[in-house]
Formats: C-alpha cells, sequence, structure tokens
C-alpha cells in the first residue's frame, strides 16, 4: 500500500474498488472528469523588525469529483473524505450533467516522479526554523549600518494527491520549498530595498544551508545598495536589453498566458486563430516544461492524472499549441499537453503554466550589450499588469541600469516597461546563449487561483519599447 492509499483509503476505512465503481459510474456518459484527493501541509513565518511577527500552519484535506460535457462542467468538493460522501458527489454530478456522451480516456497507473517525496516541514523543529531566520536577521544587519527594515519569510508545503479515472489512478507526493530576504536600507532621508529568494520542490537543506542563505541575503542587501545610488530613468522609446532568468516572468505574463487553451477556445487571447502563423522574431522558441527536476514549477503529473509534458509553443517565431486540460484540449480537437492544474481540491481544474522559458541563442551577452548605443538593461523585475485580450502589459523595474556606447554604465530607478507582447516578440533582435531559470519564487494567479511556476530566458535585444521613468 502506497503513503497515499494509507492516507486517503486505509485511514478513513474507504475499499478503493468502491471507489473505482463510484467513479466509473458518475463519468460514464461524461466527456471526462476526476476525483482529486488531497491532502496539504503547509507552513509559513515571517521575521520582521527584529522578531518572528507570525508562524502560521495549515492542513486541508478533502476531495474535488468533477464531469465535464462539452464545455458543461459539474463540481462537487467536499472536506469529508468518505465512500458516503464521494457517493453523494456522484449522485449530483451525474445528475446535473449532460448524458448524451462516453468517456474513453485512460490513464497510465504510474508516472515517473520529478522530486523527492520527503515532507520538507518534518525536515527541522520550529525552533530550527525560527534561530536559522534570526541568524539571517542578525547577519544582514551587521554588513551595513544603513539597514532600516529586514523581512524574512520561509515556507514550506508537502502536497498528496491521488487522481482517480477509467479506473485507473495516479499518484504524486509534491514538497514545495521557499525562502525569500527582503531588504530595506536608509540613507541621507532617501529609502530603497532590494530583495532576493529561491526555492523548488526538494528539502529545506538543499536551500537554507549557510552559504545558500548567505547568498540570496547579500543578493538583497546589493540590490537595494544599487537601488540607493541608482539615477532617474529616461523615458520615451528606446533599446531595452532584458536579463537572463528571472525577467522571464515578462515573458509569463505577456505571453504565456495568451497561449492557454481556453483563452484561445474562447478567442479572447492575442493570439487567437494564429496557429501556423509567425507571432515573433524567427529565432525565438518558447516552451512551457513541466518535467525538469526539482523545479518549483515542475509537476510529475497534472491534476487531470496527465503526465506533464515538454510543449513546444512558439518555434522560430511560428506559433505551433497552446497549453491544455482535458475539456478545452477536447473542445479544440487536440491533445491534452499535462497542463490541468487547480490549487486544491475546492477549485477546478484550467489550463495553466508548469516552467515556461525561451530557448537559448547564439549571442553572448557582452556582445548584445555592446550593440546597444542608448539604452536600458533591465535585471530585475516587481510588479506588473497585462491584459490577456491585448496582450498590454506594463512592468516595473526593481533593478535596471543605463547603457550607453556599448556600455553598463549607472543604475536607474523607476523604470517602466510599457507594451504588448506580440509587439515585443516581433522587436527582439538579438538572442543570448545564456539561457537561465528563475530561483524558484514565481506563483501565478487566474481567476484567483494560484499554482506554483517557474520562468526563464536568456539575454534578449528588444529594439524599441517605451520606457516609462522620471526623466524625458
Amino acid at each position: 500500500m502506497t503513503d497515499s492509499d494509507q492516507i486517503f483509503f486505509a485511514q478513513n476505512n474507504i475499499n478503493i474498488d468502491n471507489v473505482y465503481k463510484i467513479v466509473n459510474d458518475a463519468l460514464i456518459n461524461s466527456d471526462g472528469g476526476e476525483l482529486f484527493l488531497e491532502l496539504c501541509q503547509s507552513e509559513s513565518l515571517l521575521f520582521d523588525d527584529n522578531i518572528l511577527k507570525h508562524v502560521d500552519l495549515n492542513t486541508r484535506k478533502g476531495f474535488g469529483l468533477r464531469s465535464f460535457c462539452d464545455d458543461s462542467v459539474s463540481f462537487v468538493c467536499s472536506s469529508e473524505i468518505s465512500e458516503k460522501e464521494i457517493s453523494n458527489a456522484a449522485s449530483i454530478v451525474k445528475s446535473s450533467i449532460s448524458l448524451n456522451k462516453t468517456n474513453s480516456i485512460s490513464l497510465k497507473e504510474n508516472t515517473k516522479s520529478l522530486y523527492p517525496a520527503i515532507n520538507p516541514i518534518k525536515e527541522m523543529d520550529l525552533n530550527a526554523k525560527i534561530k536559522l531566520l534570526n541568524e539571517v536577521n542578525e547577519y544582514i544587519r551587521s554588513k551595513n549600518s544603513n539597514v532600516k527594515q529586514v523581512k524574512i519569510t520561509l515556507s514550506g508545503e508537502w502536497q498528496v494527491v491521488q487522481i482517480i479515472k477509467d479506473s485507473h489512478r495516479l499518484s504524486d507526493i509534491r514538497p514545495l520549498v521557499r525562502f525569500n530576504v527582503l531588504v530595506i536600507l536608509e540613507k541621507n532621508g532617501r529609502i530603497e530595498r532590494g530583495s532576493a529568494g529561491h526555492g523548488g520542490r526538494d528539502s529545506y537543506s538543499k536551500f537554507i544551508s549557510e552559504n545558500k542563505w548567505k547568498e540570496v541575503a547579500d543578493q538583497a542587501l546589493a540590490q537595494a545598495l544599487i537601488n540607493l545610488e541608482a539615477m532617474p530613468t529616461p523615458a520615451g522609446e528606446m533599446t531595452v536589453v532584458l536579463g537572463s532568468g528571472w525577467p522571464g516572468i515578462l515573458l509569463h505574463e505577456a505571453i504565456g498566458h495568451g497561449l492557454e487553451g481556453d483563452f484561445n477556445r474562447k478567442k479572447v487571447s492575442a493570439f487567437s486563430n494564429s496557429l501556423g502563423k509567425q507571432v515573433a522574431a524567427k529565432g525565438i522558441t518558447v516552451v512551457d516544461d513541466g518535467t525538469l527536476p526539482n523545479l518549483r514549477g515542475s509537476i510529475s503529473t497534472d491534476d487531470e492524472g496527465t503526465p506533464s509534458g515538454y510543449n513546444v509553443l512558439i518555434e522560430d517565431g511560428i506559433l505551433k499549441g497552446y497549453m491544455q486540460d482535458h475539456m478545452n484540449a477536447k473542445l479544440m480537437g487536440v491533445n491534452p499537453t499535462g497542463n490541468g492544474r487547480r490549487e486544491s481540491y475546492k477549485e477546478v481544474v484550467m489550463p495553466r503554466m508548469t516552467n515556461t522559458y525561451m530557448l537559448p541563442g547564439t549571442h553572448k551577452p557582452e556582445e548584445i550589450i555592446s550593440s546597444v548605443k542608448k539604452g536600458i538593461y533591465a535585471v530585475n523585475f516587481g510588479g506588473g499588469q497585462v491584459d490577456i485580450t491585448s496582450g498590454k502589459f506594463v512592468f516595473s523595474s526593481s533593478e535596471a541600469y543605463l547603457i550607453e556606447n556599448g556600455k553598463i554604465t549607472q543604475p536607474v530607478k523607476g523604470a517602466t516597461l510599457i507594451g504588448d507582447g506580440p509587439t515585443v516578440l516581433k522587436k527582439v533582435s538579438m538572442i543570448g546563449n545564456d539561457l537561465k531559470l528563475d530561483p524558484g519564487v514565481g506563483t501565478c494567479s487566474k481567476d484567483g487561483q494560484n499554482v506554483p511556476v517557474g520562468v526563464g530566458q536568456p539575454t534578449l535585444k528588444v529594439d524599441s519599447i517605451t520606457v516609462g521613468g522620471t526623466e524625458v
């Protein structure tokens, strides 16, 4: 008996064969659906202003039963896992969905796990975690006398899921950890900040050993110090070089969401009806890859039981496909891509990104910088806003520099990039050979559901983009 069998069936005195029969009966005349069982334990610690501000410890456990026919969805969830409750849910689902279709989808029994089954929350006791956060705080404050505030967060999650459908089932045990540092400096009345973090699907020890947490702390402090010296950003149309790694968040937001299947089925995406067409400059290839071991956005199987995949979305500038869950894939006449995700058993599945990134090109980063007479080099980004229908975006950089005569010169503050995804894709003229994935801190929100994701890209040169700044 597997760990997930023990959690969901043995502990609740449930007969697995009976559950198979209940689920099969509920789904037999539908286009698809599944029983999704979940146990999730999570913790979050916040250390701020020299004290431990709060510790959140949460556990959720329950199931969601979904059936769909065409684009009609019937969904019931409950925090009580029992044969009676699952049977009641099945009766509701079956009675509320159109009964004129047959389900022929079959799942594999097993899929390769991309991460250890370890529960990071149990790896260290609470006192050890508090001691660590205090050490990080003292370390940062000892490095610079201008430190005004240090905020440190440590979070861990252990999610166990099992998906049952068509007399088959898949289970997945998903660890997830994240460590973040925010440093605020004050000098001569000027206040600036810097932040850094990392994480992934692994144990705490992979991310908070002394050399690892010091690296993150140093990065946050360094960014704050740079911003203390930053000059106002010039505004207007100019060349922008996007750094490798986390700047891929712009790719995720301004382009990735527009390549999700539901938006394109409903024809509300800037990329609707563009399959096979040139949507980006030649040389640009964008993929969504949920198969990378231990990354924050990776999933061994999606939340419908489809193994995660390596999906080419744009190849050499040509739109090749969208990210799909089962329902939208069926309605669009294509195969699901392993992108059916949900925040918890309480939510319905929708197409979501995993790790979305651009493949590398041939140019060295220094070659890209040297090609720019005057422009902005954006290394890190904070918040942003995107309109999926038009692809228009506004993104604020958290670390940026002026490029003058092919050299990085002065750090600048307040650089905001304004444009739209499809246009920017066509203005990329140089692609670096330095693909880098983000350090493992991304969370994506869609229709009120948050899921962990990864982003990445090589250094990119965008020939022209509107920069909102504080100097004209």
